[in-house]
């Protein structure tokens, strides 16, 4: 069974910071892509940031410099750091994964089951 556990979620005035933390579990080859979407209520799930396996990155248009995504592989873990929050910022966030179960396998996409951040103005 593979779980993604997230933590580092809470509230937070507006102009400061958070760290998210996401940590894979279970039996698994190996871990391509790990990103962070975000959900705010009424509105679809949006991908925030995404990093490939190789360090790679990606990140969203209304980031705009102000969150930095990052990985430790050994610890098959995903952190976003979280600067100048703004009220809109405001959502669930939630770890995404693609996980290879057998060196033969595709990767199958995992979800963790989200973190609350709530930005105060």
């Amino acid at each position: 069974q593979v779980q993604l556990v997230e933590s580092g979620g809470g509230l937070v005035q507006a102009g400061g910071s958070l760290r998210l933390s996401c940590a894979a579990s279970g039996s698994f080859f190996s871990i391509n892509t790990m990103g962070w979407y975000r959900q705010a209520p009424g509105k679809q799930r949006e991908l925030v940031a995404a990093i490939t396996s190789g360090g790679s990155t990606n990140y969203a248009g209304f980031v705009e410099g102000r969150f930095t995504i990052s990985r430790d592989t050994a610890k098959n873990t995903v952190f976003l750091r979280m600067n100048s929050l703004k009220p809109e910022d405001s959502a669930v966030y939630y770890c995404n994964a693609q996980i290879r179960r057998r060196s033969f396998s595709v990767p199958d996409n995992y979800w963790g089951q989200g973190t609350q951040v709530t930005v105060s103005s």
